[in-house]
């Protein structure tokens, strides 16, 4: 019988409905936060959380100091080495959980990305808020959900913010504001296909479910759908939730792309059981037999 496990900060909504996928598929399953880990740089066996292992879902890296979650990257790197298939790897998690990997990526590969500058300098931050057209989003460079983003649009509240802002430690990543009414679409991708998507509508100019966003059914068109395959494509990701903000000239900005994706509001407007579509996938993945 195959064992699955999933592993993050804490068992919530997604991690739930994945353990009760895996077992409808008859897999066993469990849930194994990942600070929990202990590991021995001398011995190649597994640690006994994970002995018997054939697959994981990654669902998220808990914040804590850079050592914590230095150790907690090398030690998915030492379960992978050691025959952990991962959904996401550990690669492409490091890959998505930075927003400025993930943009330089993008835009290297000739995706549409909203213009972006980073800095750590407060008077170049203030230059950028007005190369950005005086309209701009900041954004944690790790983060997800739409926490911690402030819409900037005038130099002195701009420039308080970035003071403030560098002083408790933080880079200033910065983007264009994209006028579009307030929506985002986000398209999930596992393995190569498109197997959902939704509009999502803002009750403010962030269109995140976790901030009151209203989900939408959506078909996408297949130009939308291949900008969303191209763009998990790039960072590596097997799984993803791509963000894409339709701007009024037209243009579909790739907005992010969440290695650690969220179904809770996708799954009110889709007929697709996303956590079981991926408990096949990964069983596929390891091997069914």
């Amino acid at each position: 019988m195959k064992k699955f496990i999933i592993t993050g900060s804490k068992p919530g909504f997604h991690s739930k409905q994945l353990l009760s996928a895996f077992v409808r598929l008859g897999a066993v399953s469990n849930f194994i936060p990942i600070d929990q880990l202990t590991l021995h740089a001398h011995s190649p066996n597994l640690p006994d959380l994970f002995n018997g292992c054939d697959g994981a879902v990654l669902r998220a890296i808990p914040s804590g100091s850079l050592e914590q979650i230095i150790f907690r990257m090398d030690a998915l790197y030492a379960l992978e080495r050691r025959g952990v298939v991962f959904l996401n790897s550990p690669k492409t998690i490091e890959k998505t959980v930075d927003k400025y990997y993930t943009s330089s990526l993008l835009a290297e590969h000739g995706l549409p990305v909203p213009p972006t500058i980073v800095t750590e300098r407060v008077d170049e931050g203030v230059e950028a808020f007005h190369s950005l057209g005086g309209d701009v989003v900041y954004k944690p460079l790790f983060g997800s959900g739409g926490k911690g983003m402030l819409r900037l649009t005038d130099e002195e509240t701009a420039e308080r913010s970035f003071r403030e802002l560098v002083s408790n430690g933080a880079v200033l990543y910065l983007q264009r504001f994209i006028q579009c009414d307030q929506q985002d679409i986000r398209v999930f991708v596992l393995g190569g296909r498109v197997v959902a998507a939704m509009r999502r509508i803002g009750v403010e100019w962030r269109a995140n479910c976790a901030l009151g966003g209203k989900p939408i059914p959506y078909r996408p068109s297949p130009s939308i759908k291949s900008l969303a395959l191209k763009a998990a494509s790039v960072i590596g990701a097997e799984m993803a939730g791509v963000d894409l903000l339709p701007a009024k000239d037209g243009t579909y900005y790739v907005s992010e792309v969440n290695g650690s994706p969220a179904w809770r509001g996708l799954s009110l407007v889709s007929d697709v059981d996303i956590p079981l579509e991926i408990a096949r996938y990964l069983l596929k993945k390891t091997g069914e037999n």
